[in-house]
C-alpha cells in the first residue's frame, strides 16, 4: 500500500485536507487542557520553590440529641469498618456545615465517625462523636496547589478523570496528524526529519543520561 507521501496528487491533496481537519479539531479540543497541563508542569517541576501558605479553618457544632441515637447505633454496627453516615445525621451535617456527605463512607469506631474529604488544592475532614461533639476542618493550599492537583487528577473525581483520558486521546490525534502533515511536506522541507529526530531523541537521551 502506498504511503501518503507517494500518493497521486489528487489523493495526496485529499489526505492532506483530512489530516489538516483532524489536526485543527484535535488542537481546538486540546487548547485549554494543553495550556493548563503545560503551566502546571512548570509549577510541579518547581513545587519546592513555590511557597504555599495553607489556610486552615475549623468549625464545631453539637449533634442534636434525637440524632445521637442514630449515630450511636451506627457506631455499634460499623465499629472498625467503613460505611456512610446515617441519613438523618448526613442531612444535619449538610445543613450545619454545607457538606454533601450522604454517599461518602465514614471510618467508624465505637466512639465516633470520621469522614475524610480530600479535594484538589486542599483537604478537609468531619468527625462526629457519639456524645454529639462535631468538628469540621478545612485546609486550603491555594490556587497553585489546586491546579497542580488537577494536573495529577488527585482527588478530583471521576468526571475530571474522564476529561484527562479524553484530553490525552486528543493529544495523541494532534501529535500523529501533525507528524503525518510534516511527512507529506518533508520533500520540500529538508529540515523536517532532523527536527523530528531531535524531538524524539533529545528527551530519550536526557532520560537515559541524566535521570537516576
Amino acid at each position: 500500500m502506498s504511503s501518503p507521501a507517494t500518493l497521486p496528487s489528487a489523493s495526496r491533496a485529499a489526505w492532506l485536507k483530512n489530516l489538516h481537519r483532524w489536526h485543527w479539531i484535535s488542537s481546538a479540543l486540546c487548547l485549554m487542557g494543553m495550556l493548563l497541563f503545560s503551566i502546571t508542569g512548570i509549577t510541579l517541576n518547581h513545587a519546592t520553590q513555590i511557597e504555599a501558605k495553607p489556610v486552615v479553618s475549623k468549625r464545631t457544632a453539637t449533634l442534636p440529641a434525637p440524632l445521637r441515637r442514630d449515630l450511636e447505633q451506627a457506631a455499634s454496627r460499623h465499629a472498625d469498618a467503613r460505611a456512610p453516615l446515617p441519613p438523618r445525621v448526613a442531612s444535619w451535617a449538610d445543613r450545619e456545615f454545607g457538606l454533601d456527605v450522604g454517599a461518602i463512607e465514614a471510618e467508624w469506631t465505637e466512639e465516633d465517625a470520621y469522614v475524610a474529604l480530600p479535594r484538589p488544592g486542599g483537604d478537609a475532614w468531619l468527625r462526629i462523636a457519639v456524645d454529639g461533639a462535631a468538628e469540621f476542618e478545612k485546609t486550603d493550599r491555594g490556587m497553585v496547589s489546586w491546579l497542580n492537583d488537577l494536573h495529577k487528577g488527585r482527588n478530583a473525581g471521576p468526571v475530571w478523570s474522564w476529561f484527562i483520558d479524553i484530553f490525552a486521546l486528543a493529544c495523541v490525534v494532534f501529535s500523529l496528524t501533525g507528524f503525518l502533515i510534516m511527512k507529506l511536506h518533508a520533500a520540500n522541507r529538508p529540515s523536517t526529519w532532523p527536527v523530528i529526530g531531535a524531538g524524539i531523541l533529545l528527551p530519550l537521551l536526557l532520560a537515559l543520561l541524566f535521570t537516576h
